[in-house]
C-alpha cells in the first residue's frame, strides 16, 4: 500500500447512505436494518469499544479493541506484535475483517421465555484493513482513538514519543460495506399470553460514569478537567 492514504471518494447516489450487499442485509428482521450515514455514524460515535473479527490459521478470531472514527474511516490500534496488525501489513492485499459495535439499551422482558429480547443499536462493517504508515495520518488516527473514549483528552495529555509510536500499530478500515440494526419498543407477546400473571416490560440500560478518582501521585493542585465533569 502507498505511504499516504488514498483519497476517499463517494458517488452522488451514495452520499446519503451505504449500498446494501448480500453481507449487510439481515436474514431476519430486515425492517430493523438501516443504511443511512447519520444513523451509522451516531451509533459508532456513541461507542469506543469494538470487536474485530478475522481469520487466523484457518480459524475465526474476534478481539475486543478500541477504535476511532474520522469521516468515512475507522482506525484501530494495538501493539506492533499483535497478530492481526502484523497480518494487515503483509503485502498489498490487507486483512479481510468484520468489525462490530453494539449498544444494549434495554432488557425486554416478555411473559413467555421465547419472546424475551434486547433493545439495541449495532453496526457491522465488512472490509479490508490496511496498515497506517503515513506519520500525519497516524497522528490523526491515534488522537481520534483517544478522543473516541474521552472527547478532548488528546489535547490534554502528552503525545506518544518516538519509542511509543514504534511500538504502536494502526490499521484503517473504510466505511463502505456497512449496516446498522436497531430494536426499540416493548415485548412482542403472543395474544394468548397477555393475560398471564407475569410482569412484562422494558428495563432500560444506560452507561454510568462515577466521580473520577485521581491517581495516588497526582499533584493535588490539578483539578478534574471539565470534559470529565460535564453532564
Amino acid at each position: 500500500m502507498p505511504e499516504t492514504a488514498p483519497q476517499q471518494t463517494m458517488s452522488p447516489d451514495a452520499a446519503s447512505g451505504y449500498e446494501p450487499t448480500d453481507r449487510t442485509v439481515p436474514t431476519r428482521s430486515r425492517d430493523r436494518a438501516a443504511y443511512d450515514r447519520e444513523t451509522v455514524h451516531s451509533i459508532l460515535d456513541d461507542a469506543y469499544l469494538c470487536h474485530l473479527g478475522f481469520v487466523r490459521d484457518g480459524a475465526p478470531v474476534v478481539l475486543p479493541t478500541l477504535f476511532g472514527r474520522v469521516g468515512e474511516r475507522l482506525y484501530v490500534h494495538g501493539s506492533t506484535g499483535s497478530r492481526p496488525l502484523r497480518s494487515a501489513g503483509r503485502g498489498d492485499e490487507g486483512l479481510p475483517v468484520c468489525l462490530t459495535v453494539t449498544h444494549v439499551d434495554g432488557l425486554v422482558l416478555a411473559r413467555s421465555a421465547f419472546h424475551h429480547s434486547l433493545n439495541y443499536r449495532s453496526v457491522v462493517v465488512h472490509g479490508t484493513a490496511y496498515p497506517v504508515t503515513d506519520p500525519e495520518e497516524r497522528r490523526i488516527a491515534l488522537d481520534a482513538i483517544v478522543d473516541q473514549v474521552v472527547p478532548g483528552r488528546s489535547e490534554d495529555s502528552r503525545p506518544a514519543d518516538g519509542k511509543e509510536l514504534a511500538a504502536t500499530a494502526v490499521i484503517r478500515l473504510d466505511l463502505r460495506e456497512v449496516s446498522a440494526k436497531i430494536r426499540t419498543g416493548g415485548p412482542n407477546d403472543d395474544p394468548r399470553d397477555t393475560g398471564l400473571p407475569y410482569w412484562a416490560g422494558v428495563v432500560p440500560v444506560a452507561p454510568a460514569y462515577a466521580t473520577p478518582v485521581p491517581a495516588d501521585d497526582l499533584d493535588p493542585s490539578i483539578d478534574v478537567p471539565a470534559y470529565l465533569t460535564a453532564s
